[in-house]
């Protein structure tokens, strides 16, 4: 779940953000075929009562006669990483796709939002970009279209060809969701240098650090924030907890441990941009970061680029807290708009498009299928890791354990204990 910076250099201009596969697209009579299986279906359907094949052998709706508006929904961040290719579909598309229409919204309030839009039977949001935490409510709400198995043949070999990673964070969305994008992500704390003398790279010096220093370390309200989330989720298995994927009976050190921190650190912003402002102003010395986050806002200025960063390990080490972006399909949302949203998720997967995803780093890598090296990235891009990027990095993601983040009600349990019990009475929007 990631919320975007709030301003992000795209080619020679400026975005504001939230503030601010190898994976075949099927071809049009592939889609024509499909009516007539479909045709099949609603005929066997009718016959025996409602009782369908197997899902696995469903078919997509065919691809529309006209071209289609579509609303793109934004509440994870991903548009500074998939705009660009969503835009290289239209272009290629025309006859399917007219325009898209983006827009943005804060993940917590995407579910009343949608929920309403579906009891009244008008929606108008046809394909949501969400990191895990608004994926996961509309799992446990049943917000989202099943996309798998039910239009697998939109994606052939689709578990097959994800990185490793990426596959860890698909299969707990249970096919309700499709990850586009993928990052180790952290947790990582960044510091100010020439301020920070004494880094903290374990838990127990971070909180004796915060103690000695108090308002001067920050992070943001985990259920909007990607830093905040992975440094709430690293915390289980930095602290030794007995169940780092029960946030409820096996976190007592991590909810011990957020408790005291809770002390020393004056408000939770609703958004990691304030973080990294902060950080960059100098009202604060010490942040929780995540590899996009400490790359991206020193591309755009936010941050100094002497700003650095450093795993914070535990009693039981260091592990990865993994992120994705996923693209996931509301209820209701009719066939023809249906045809076209599928069709341009498997586009997203090619790895002409995927390569988009190395950008200015902010979900660094950015690629969530194989063979996908740096160097399909566009110039920009390379020229950007180049000079911002830590090599570092791809050294300690090759040295430590990745596993992958709470999800659905676990993750919902986790993010309302953390605004009930420890940061919901400081947050500060």
């Amino acid at each position: 779940m990631r919320d975007a910076p709030l301003t992000r250099r795209i080619g020679t201009g400026e975005r504001t953000g939230q503030e601010k596969g190898r994976l075949p697209a099927p071809q049009r009579e592939e889609g024509e075929m499909s009516a007539v299986r479909i045709g099949l279906v609603a005929a066997v359907t009718a016959l025996f009562g409602g009782m369908l094949p197997d899902p696995a052998t469903a078919a997509s709706p065919p691809l529309p006669s006209s071209p289609q508006v579509i609303n793109v929904m934004d509440v994870g961040g991903a548009l500074a990483l998939t705009q660009k290719a969503i835009e290289a579909y239209q272009k290629t598309h025309a006859t399917l796709v007219s325009r898209f229409v983006f827009t943005k919204a804060p993940a917590p309030e995407l579910p009343g939002k949608l929920k309403a839009q579906q009891d009244a039977g008008r929606v108008d949001i046809d394909v949501v970009l969400s990191g895990t935490d608004a994926i996961s409510a509309g799992i446990e709400q049943g917000l989202w279209t099943k996309v798998l198995p039910d239009y697998a043949d939109k994606f052939p070999g689709l578990e097959a060809n994800y990185l490793p990673g990426a596959l860890v964070m698909f299969k707990p969305t249970d096919g309700y969701a499709i990850t586009v994008v993928y990052t180790p992500s952290g947790p990582l704390v960044e510091f100010a240098p020439e301020r920070v003398k004494d880094v903290p790279k374990t838990t127990d010096a971070l909180l004796a650090w915060c103690k000695a220093h108090p308002n001067r370390f920050l992070y943001a309200r985990p259920a909007n924030s990607g830093p905040g989330r992975t440094f709430l989720q690293g915390l289980p298995y930095l602290l030794g907890d007995s169940d780092p994927k029960d946030p409820i009976k096996g976190w007592d050190k991590t909810w011990a441990y957020l408790k005291e921190l809770n002390d020393c650190i004056e408000y939770y912003p609703s958004g990691t941009g304030v973080t990294m402002k902060e950080l960059g102003e100098g009202s604060r010395d010490i942040i929780a970061s995540t590899i996009g986050w400490d790359i991206n806002p020193r591309v755009i200025g936010t941050v100094p680029a002497s700003a650095q960063t450093t795993v914070l390990a535990g009693p039981k080490g260091f592990t990865w807290v993994s992120d994705a972006q996923y693209m996931a399909i509301p209820k209701g949302v009719a066939n023809d708009k249906l045809a076209v949203v599928l069709d341009l998720i498997a586009f997203m997967l090619k790895p002409e498009q995927q390569a988009i995803a190395y950008d200015d780093g902010y979900f660094y890598p950015g690629p969530a299928v194989k063979d996908v090296p740096a160097t399909l990235a566009p110039k920009e891009s390379q020229e950007v890791l180049k000079e911002f990027g830590r090599p570092d990095y791809d050294k300690l993601i090759a040295q430590y354990p990745i596993v992958a983040p709470l999800f659905g009600k676990d993750l919902v349990a986790a993010f309302h204990k953390w605004d009930e019990e420890i940061g919901g009475a400081k947050i500060k929007r």
